[in-house]
């Protein structure tokens, strides 16, 4: 099942996301974790719990009427996989190597489940939107540095709760910009092993 939503009130583009949620459980893990470490990032721009999100796919600035059909592509991808669990696994930046300028809460995905889970998105979406050029690596971004900046010594060595969760649907998300921090409207869920997802 999906959350429904009103369609946008105009036709300007809307920026749109899918992703997975993470639950309070492993919110608060991070939260935790990173607590120590905000003292050491005064510059940064530290994201609310509430918009930590698994993003599988940005889609960016797409059209209002498009909404519909995408809602329609992830049930169709997400119906024929099967749920399946994933849990918390450190902290570190990208990029990987040198200054920082995003620190993130990891995701254990040896199995390959999250990252498969988001080139399934990306191949149902091809032909609509562009093809993801990165290597998946799922992760919850938790600030920004702006200037990027070497990471104090410690920083990826920090123990993160390894909180499990199991992965059960996806979101589509909108993005709402302004002179504040983001804000993210969920549009519709898509559920995996599911044949039906209603907007």
């Amino acid at each position: 099942m999906a959350v429904a939503r009103a369609e946008p009130a105009d036709d300007r583009p809307v920026r749109l996301f899918v992703a997975v949620d993470p639950p309070e459980e492993a919110r608060d893990a991070v939260e935790d974790a990173i607590a120590p470490w905000r003292g050491a990032f005064p510059e940064a721009r530290w994201s609310g719990r509430d918009s930590w999100h698994v993003t599988l796919k940005f889609l960016g600035a797409t059209p209002p009427g498009r909404v519909e059909r995408v809602t329609e592509l992830l049930a169709g991808t997400t119906a024929d996989l099967s749920p399946f669990e994933t849990r918390l696994d450190g902290l570190g930046a990208f990029p990987t190597q040198g200054p920082a300028r995003v620190l993130w809460a990891g995701l254990d995905d040896r199995s390959g489940r999250l990252a498969g889970l988001g080139l399934a998105i990306d191949g149902a979406l091809l032909g609509v939107f562009e093809p993801e050029r990165r290597p998946p690596h799922p992760h919850l971004t938790v600030a920004r540095l702006d200037p990027a900046r070497a990471l104090p010594r410690g920083f990826t060595a920090t123990a993160v709760e390894p909180v499990a969760f199991h992965v059960e649907r996806v979101c589509l998300y909108r993005s709402h910009l302004g002179a504040g921090p983001p804000r993210y409207e969920l549009l519709a869920t898509a559920s995996l092993g599911a044949d039906t997802a209603i907007r």
